[in-house]
Protein backbone atom coordinates (compact mmCIF):
# COMPACT_ATOMS: atom_id res chain seq x y z
CA UNK A 1 0.00 0.00 0.00
CA UNK A 2 1.34 3.43 -0.94
CA UNK A 3 1.60 6.43 1.34
CA UNK A 4 -1.64 8.25 2.10
CA UNK A 5 -1.76 11.91 1.21
CA UNK A 6 -2.27 14.31 4.11
CA UNK A 7 -3.09 17.25 1.88
CA UNK A 8 -6.35 18.88 2.95
CA UNK A 9 -6.78 16.58 5.96
CA UNK A 10 -8.12 18.28 9.09
CA UNK A 11 -5.78 17.41 11.97
CA UNK A 12 -6.48 18.42 15.57
CA UNK A 13 -3.51 18.44 17.97
CA UNK A 14 -4.10 18.83 21.70
CA UNK A 15 -1.25 20.34 23.70
CA UNK A 16 -0.10 21.64 20.33
CA UNK A 17 1.22 25.04 21.31
CA UNK A 18 4.76 23.90 22.02
CA UNK A 19 7.07 20.86 22.05
CA UNK A 20 6.05 17.69 20.20
CA UNK A 21 2.63 19.12 19.36
CA UNK A 22 4.03 22.22 17.67
CA UNK A 23 6.69 20.24 15.80
CA UNK A 24 4.02 17.82 14.56
CA UNK A 25 1.89 20.74 13.43
CA UNK A 26 4.78 22.12 11.39
CA UNK A 27 5.48 18.75 9.79
CA UNK A 28 1.82 18.25 8.89
CA UNK A 29 1.35 21.78 7.56
CA UNK A 30 4.35 21.20 5.29
CA UNK A 31 2.45 18.26 3.82
CA UNK A 32 -0.66 20.31 3.15
CA UNK A 33 -2.75 19.34 6.18
CA UNK A 34 -5.20 21.77 7.77
CA UNK A 35 -3.78 22.01 11.31
CA UNK A 36 -5.93 22.90 14.30
CA UNK A 37 -3.92 23.63 17.45
CA UNK A 38 -5.70 23.27 20.81
CA UNK A 39 -3.94 24.09 24.06
CA UNK A 40 -4.64 25.29 27.59
CA UNK A 41 -2.48 28.30 26.70
CA UNK A 42 -4.78 29.85 24.13
CA UNK A 43 -2.46 32.74 23.27
CA UNK A 44 0.44 30.41 22.54
CA UNK A 45 -1.88 28.14 20.55
CA UNK A 46 -2.88 31.05 18.33
CA UNK A 47 0.73 32.17 17.97
CA UNK A 48 1.92 28.68 16.98
CA UNK A 49 -1.00 28.16 14.60
CA UNK A 50 -0.32 31.50 12.91
CA UNK A 51 3.10 30.24 11.81
CA UNK A 52 1.45 27.18 10.24
CA UNK A 53 -1.42 28.84 8.46
CA UNK A 54 -3.76 26.94 10.78
CA UNK A 55 -6.06 27.90 13.64
CA UNK A 56 -5.32 28.05 17.35
CA UNK A 57 -7.79 27.60 20.19
CA UNK A 58 -7.83 27.64 23.97
CA UNK A 59 -8.93 24.24 25.29
CA UNK A 60 -8.80 22.57 28.67
CA UNK A 61 -8.85 18.87 27.76
CA UNK A 62 -10.01 17.99 31.27
CA UNK A 63 -13.30 19.82 30.56
CA UNK A 64 -14.96 16.96 28.72
CA UNK A 65 -18.04 18.90 27.69
CA UNK A 66 -15.88 21.67 26.21
CA UNK A 67 -13.65 19.10 24.49
CA UNK A 68 -16.64 17.42 22.82
CA UNK A 69 -18.15 20.75 21.83
CA UNK A 70 -14.87 21.92 20.35
CA UNK A 71 -14.44 18.81 18.20
CA UNK A 72 -18.06 18.99 17.10
CA UNK A 73 -17.68 22.63 16.07
CA UNK A 74 -14.99 21.76 13.52
CA UNK A 75 -17.34 19.91 11.21
CA UNK A 76 -14.98 17.30 9.83
CA UNK A 77 -12.03 15.76 11.66
CA UNK A 78 -9.71 13.42 9.82
CA UNK A 79 -7.09 13.02 12.55
CA UNK A 80 -7.06 13.62 16.30
CA UNK A 81 -3.64 13.65 17.97
CA UNK A 82 -4.06 13.33 21.74
CA UNK A 83 -0.76 14.91 22.70
CA UNK A 84 -1.51 17.01 25.80
CA UNK A 85 0.39 15.72 28.82
CA UNK A 86 2.37 16.70 31.91
CA UNK A 87 5.16 15.04 33.89
CA UNK A 88 5.56 16.43 37.42
CA UNK A 89 8.08 14.33 39.33
CA UNK A 90 8.04 13.12 42.93
CA UNK A 91 8.45 9.96 44.97
CA UNK A 92 5.13 8.18 45.43
CA UNK A 93 5.02 9.06 49.14
CA UNK A 94 5.70 12.74 48.41
CA UNK A 95 3.31 13.35 45.52
CA UNK A 96 0.29 15.42 46.51
CA UNK A 97 -3.06 13.74 45.76
CA UNK A 98 -4.06 16.78 43.72
CA UNK A 99 -1.05 16.24 41.42
CA UNK A 100 -1.89 12.55 41.07
CA UNK A 101 -5.43 13.49 40.03
CA UNK A 102 -4.20 16.19 37.63
CA UNK A 103 -1.95 13.73 35.79
CA UNK A 104 -4.74 11.18 35.52
CA UNK A 105 -7.14 13.81 34.18
CA UNK A 106 -4.76 15.25 31.56
CA UNK A 107 -2.63 12.27 30.56
CA UNK A 108 -5.25 9.52 30.61
CA UNK A 109 -8.87 10.61 31.10
CA UNK A 110 -8.59 13.30 28.41
CA UNK A 111 -7.14 10.77 25.97
CA UNK A 112 -10.03 8.41 26.65
CA UNK A 113 -12.64 11.12 26.28
CA UNK A 114 -11.03 12.72 23.22
CA UNK A 115 -10.82 9.35 21.51
CA UNK A 116 -14.46 8.55 22.32
CA UNK A 117 -15.67 11.93 21.03
CA UNK A 118 -13.58 11.78 17.84
CA UNK A 119 -14.61 8.21 17.01
CA UNK A 120 -18.27 9.22 17.31
CA UNK A 121 -17.63 11.89 14.66
CA UNK A 122 -15.51 9.68 12.41
CA UNK A 123 -17.59 6.50 12.46
CA UNK A 124 -20.45 7.78 10.24
CA UNK A 125 -17.88 8.57 7.51
CA UNK A 126 -16.06 5.27 7.97
CA UNK A 127 -12.64 6.89 8.11
CA UNK A 128 -10.30 8.69 10.47
CA UNK A 129 -7.15 8.26 12.51
CA UNK A 130 -6.57 8.60 16.27
CA UNK A 131 -2.98 9.13 17.42
CA UNK A 132 -2.39 8.79 21.16
CA UNK A 133 0.96 10.06 22.39
CA UNK A 134 2.12 7.80 25.21
CA UNK A 135 5.79 7.31 26.15
CA UNK A 136 8.50 4.73 26.68
CA UNK A 137 7.24 5.15 30.25
CA UNK A 138 4.19 3.23 29.03
CA UNK A 139 6.42 0.16 28.71
CA UNK A 140 9.02 0.69 31.48
CA UNK A 141 8.52 1.88 35.06
CA UNK A 142 10.78 4.76 36.15
CA UNK A 143 11.34 5.71 39.81
CA UNK A 144 10.13 9.17 40.80
CA UNK A 145 7.45 9.11 38.09
CA UNK A 146 5.08 6.40 39.25
CA UNK A 147 1.85 8.22 38.41
CA UNK A 148 3.18 9.44 35.07
CA UNK A 149 4.15 5.87 34.20
CA UNK A 150 0.71 4.65 35.29
CA UNK A 151 -1.00 7.13 32.96
CA UNK A 152 1.19 6.17 30.01
CA UNK A 153 0.77 2.43 30.63
CA UNK A 154 -2.94 3.26 30.63
CA UNK A 155 -2.74 5.07 27.30
CA UNK A 156 -0.95 2.10 25.72
CA UNK A 157 -3.50 -0.43 27.00
CA UNK A 158 -6.45 1.80 26.11
CA UNK A 159 -5.12 2.33 22.59
CA UNK A 160 -4.63 -1.41 22.07
CA UNK A 161 -8.19 -2.13 23.16
CA UNK A 162 -9.76 0.62 21.05
CA UNK A 163 -7.78 -0.50 18.02
CA UNK A 164 -9.29 -3.97 18.41
CA UNK A 165 -12.78 -2.50 18.81
CA UNK A 166 -12.43 -0.42 15.65
CA UNK A 167 -11.03 -3.15 13.42
CA UNK A 168 -12.86 -3.01 10.10
CA UNK A 169 -14.43 0.40 10.81
CA UNK A 170 -12.01 2.38 8.63
CA UNK A 171 -10.71 4.25 11.69
CA UNK A 172 -7.01 3.75 12.43
CA UNK A 173 -5.35 3.98 15.86
CA UNK A 174 -1.67 4.65 16.51
CA UNK A 175 0.17 4.78 19.83
CA UNK A 176 3.36 6.85 19.93
CA UNK A 177 6.03 5.90 22.47
CA UNK A 178 8.97 8.31 22.52
CA UNK A 179 11.95 8.01 24.81
CA UNK A 180 13.39 11.22 26.21
CA UNK A 181 12.61 14.18 23.95
CA UNK A 182 14.39 17.52 24.00
CA UNK A 183 11.43 19.57 25.19
CA UNK A 184 10.55 21.35 28.41
CA UNK A 185 9.25 18.02 29.74
CA UNK A 186 12.79 16.73 30.42
CA UNK A 187 14.38 20.00 31.54
CA UNK A 188 16.85 19.48 34.39
CA UNK A 189 16.99 15.69 33.97
CA UNK A 190 19.95 13.38 33.38
CA UNK A 191 20.37 11.53 30.10
CA UNK A 192 20.30 7.74 29.89
CA UNK A 193 23.72 6.81 28.51
CA UNK A 194 22.91 4.67 25.49
CA UNK A 195 19.57 6.33 24.72
CA UNK A 196 20.22 9.98 23.95
CA UNK A 197 17.22 12.33 23.83
CA UNK A 198 15.69 12.88 20.41
CA UNK A 199 14.23 16.11 19.07
CA UNK A 200 10.55 16.94 18.92
CA UNK A 201 10.97 17.04 15.14
CA UNK A 202 12.07 13.39 15.15
CA UNK A 203 8.92 12.39 17.04
CA UNK A 204 6.83 14.49 14.66
CA UNK A 205 8.31 12.63 11.71
CA UNK A 206 7.37 9.32 13.33
CA UNK A 207 3.78 10.54 13.72
CA UNK A 208 3.62 11.76 10.13
CA UNK A 209 4.90 8.42 8.84
CA UNK A 210 2.27 6.56 10.87
CA UNK A 211 -0.43 8.74 9.32
CA UNK A 212 0.91 8.26 5.81
CA UNK A 213 1.37 4.53 6.22
CA UNK A 214 -0.77 3.46 9.21
CA UNK A 215 0.75 1.32 11.94
CA UNK A 216 -0.12 0.93 15.59
CA UNK A 217 3.17 1.09 17.50
CA UNK A 218 5.38 4.09 16.86
CA UNK A 219 8.65 3.97 18.83
CA UNK A 220 10.99 6.97 18.73
CA UNK A 221 13.82 6.19 18.39
CA UNK A 222 13.00 2.93 16.66
CA UNK A 223 15.49 0.92 18.73
CA UNK A 224 13.10 1.28 21.67
CA UNK A 225 11.00 -1.34 19.93
CA UNK A 226 13.84 -3.84 20.15
CA UNK A 227 14.40 -3.00 23.83
CA UNK A 228 10.76 -3.51 24.77
CA UNK A 229 10.68 -6.84 22.94
CA UNK A 230 13.97 -7.97 24.48
CA UNK A 231 12.80 -7.38 28.05
CA UNK A 232 10.03 -9.97 27.58
CA UNK A 233 12.59 -12.72 27.05
CA UNK A 234 14.63 -12.11 30.21
CA UNK A 235 13.77 -12.68 33.87
CA UNK A 236 12.63 -9.52 35.65
CA UNK A 237 15.79 -9.46 37.77
CA UNK A 238 17.91 -9.27 34.61
CA UNK A 239 15.78 -6.50 33.08
CA UNK A 240 15.94 -4.47 36.28
CA UNK A 241 19.71 -4.97 36.51
CA UNK A 242 20.09 -3.73 32.92
CA UNK A 243 17.95 -0.67 33.69
CA UNK A 244 20.18 0.18 36.66
CA UNK A 245 23.30 -0.42 34.59
CA UNK A 246 22.34 2.25 32.05
CA UNK A 247 21.06 4.72 34.65
CA UNK A 248 17.37 4.30 33.96
CA UNK A 249 16.65 4.01 37.69
CA UNK A 250 17.98 7.51 38.37
CA UNK A 251 17.15 9.35 35.13
CA UNK A 252 14.07 11.03 36.63
CA UNK A 253 15.50 11.53 40.11
CA UNK A 254 17.40 14.56 41.36
CA UNK A 255 16.48 17.13 38.72
CA UNK A 256 18.44 20.37 38.67
CA UNK A 257 17.00 23.80 39.43
CA UNK A 258 16.49 24.37 35.70
CA UNK A 259 13.38 22.20 36.02
CA UNK A 260 11.71 24.42 38.60
CA UNK A 261 9.87 26.61 36.08
CA UNK A 262 8.34 23.59 34.33
CA UNK A 263 7.29 21.96 37.59
CA UNK A 264 5.65 25.19 38.76
CA UNK A 265 3.72 25.59 35.50
CA UNK A 266 2.34 22.04 35.28
CA UNK A 267 1.39 21.97 38.93
CA UNK A 268 -0.92 24.89 38.20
Amino acid sequence: MGRRSLSGKVVVITGGARGIGAATGRALAARGAVVVIADLDGNQAKSTAATLGGSGHALDVTDHAAFSAFLGSLGQIDVLINNAGIMPLAAVTEEAPSITARQLEINLHAVIHGTRAAVALMRPRGSGHIVNVASAAGKFGFPNASTYCATKFGVVGFSEAVRAELRGSGIEVSCVMPGMVRTELISGLSEIGFLKPVTAETVALGIVRALEKPRFEVFVPRRLNALTRAQRFFPRAVSEWAMRLVGGDTALVGASASRDAYEARVRG
